[in-house]
């Protein structure tokens, strides 16, 4: 399973520089056939799909640049995140929500500014304006987006098994994030900027936000046990909460069942990097701290010269003239 997704994060990893060249979807390596459906249906705003993968790939190592794992991806290989994605851990299920979420966020984006002409705003979700203030400008729409991400993404998780209802799920939580984050974003129109009158349109956030969000249902996910069931059509796996005095998640929560290895040491087999070498932080009790971060190894300390602008001064009217200074800092890594 977690090597049938990277297929799907490939597409953004290797062809995020799209741009406006033709697509060959026949090109992209790894998709099934209703990935291959899809794309050729949608040409237009696979440039997004790809753009967006990235934006959540780049996310989830923006959120865990401090912790042992920190979203590293592998060039020149289908599965750009190694062995990391085979388990159902909790790294597994950020990056599908993540990753989902991110298709979703820059299609979204692309039928707004109006890059793709296939799609366009959202005017379902309007409903009475508020005092002081009417609809303008140009909403979101966010169902088109999801839509594209879901179709995408979950193409290949219909399988009967544990780990495509865990997928799902939590391509579906990462998707669910930007309807719980949109807002209103408005413009003042009048003499001088005077707002006398006011016009407003559903937003998207900054994905960092997202980002901030989907942390957050990382720190908090469920752990699932597997069970089986025995349909028409055979045998049924489902998930269901390892412990019953925690409330039982919602679509917005992030499940797994496997445990995570603990990535302090090197190993190909679950796709660890291990932490020597990297940078830690002297003053922090926190995992990005030397003493977590490196596992007990201890860390070594080197000094480092770093040139930067100093003593700025501005000047009327209009520039900013600077010095060079360098200062010497104390980096710190794990041994």
């Amino acid at each position: 399973a977690g090597l049938q997704f990277e297929v799907s994060l490939a597409v953004g990893h290797q062809y995020s520089s799209m741009g406006t060249q033709p697509i060959l979807c026949g090109s992209i390596p790894g998709l099934v056939p209703k990935q291959l459906r899809f794309c050729r249906n949608y040409v237009e705003i696979m440039p997004s799909v790809a753009e967006g993968v990235k934006i959540g790939i780049q996310e989830c190592q923006h959120q865990f640049r401090g912790r042992r794992w920190n979203c590293t991806t592998l060039n020149n290989n289908l599965a750009i995140f190694g062995p990391v994605l085979d388990k159902a851990t909790r790294e597994s299920a950020f990056v599908h929500a993540i990753a989902s979420a991110g298709v979703a966020f820059a299609v979204t984006r692309a039928c707004a500014d109006g890059s793709a002409t296939i799609c366009g705003c959202d005017t379902r979700h309007k409903g009475p304006p508020g005092e002081g203030w009417k609809w303008g400008g140009c909403s979101e729409d966010v169902d088109f987006g999801s839509m594209v991400s879901r179709e995408f993404a979950d193409a290949r998780e219909n399988r009967p098994d544990a780990r495509s209802a865990m997928n799902r799920h939590n391509n579906e939580a990462g998707r669910t994030s930007l309807n719980s984050n949109m807002f209103l974003r408005c413009k003042c129109h009048g003499l001088s900027g005077s707002c006398e009158v006011k016009t407003c349109w559903w937003s998207q956030p900054d994905f960092r936000v997202i980002g901030d969000y989907m942390k957050d249902k990382y720190d908090s996910a469920s752990e699932m046990v597997v069970e089986k069931h025995r349909e028409s059509r055979g045998w049924v796996e489902t998930l269901r909460p390892k412990y019953n005095n925690f409330k039982p998640p919602t679509e917005r929560d992030l499940v797994y069942y496997e445990s995570s290895p603990n990535f302090c040491e090197p190993n190909p087999e679950t796709g660890s990097f291990g932490t020597r070498d990297r940078i830690c932080n002297l003053t922090s009790h926190g995992i990005d701290g030397c003493d977590l971060l490196c596992c007990g190894r201890g860390h070594n300390t080197r000094t480092e010269k770093r040139k930067e602008k100093c003593h700025c001064i501005f000047h009327w009217c209009c520039y900013v003239s600077c010095q060079e200074c360098v200062r010497i800092y104390d980096v710190h890594t794990c041994k």
